[in-house]
């Protein structure tokens, strides 16, 4: 019989030990608050350099960040319409899909991820 892995973070690898702090309770707030503020700073930063725009638009304060938040909106939007163009039920391949058909238990060879 298998044994079930121990979920013990002192066995994970360096980087999985450094990122464990991303599951404690309020780690999204954290994230989501300095996003918000690295957007700040670079908003901020952009009135330290001169600009040469290729564009008369481009040399708009903020111009790239307004236009790449109204871009990315509109992605999701043409997804969102696509999807209603080319979703299928969940059923559409019926008797023919491979993950339906039927297999003998005392046929089958489980293992767990730890098997060797």
């Amino acid at each position: 019989m298998a044994q079930k892995p121990k979920d013990d973070p002192a066995t994970y690898p360096a980087l999985g030990r450094m990122m464990t702090w991303v599951d404690k309770k309020g780690s999204d707030k954290k994230i989501v608050r300095a996003l918000i503020v690295a957007c700040i700073i670079v908003f901020l930063l952009e009135f330290t350099y001169e600009k040469h725009p290729h564009f008369g638009v481009e040399g708009v304060t903020g111009f790239y960040a307004f236009y790449g938040f109204i871009m990315f909106t509109g992605l999701i939007y043409v997804a969102k319409g696509l999807r209603v163009l080319i979703k299928r039920p969940e059923d559409y391949y019926g008797d023919k899909a491979v993950d339906t058909e039927e297999y003998p238990e005392d046929q089958l060879d489980k293992r767990e991820h730890n098997d060797v």
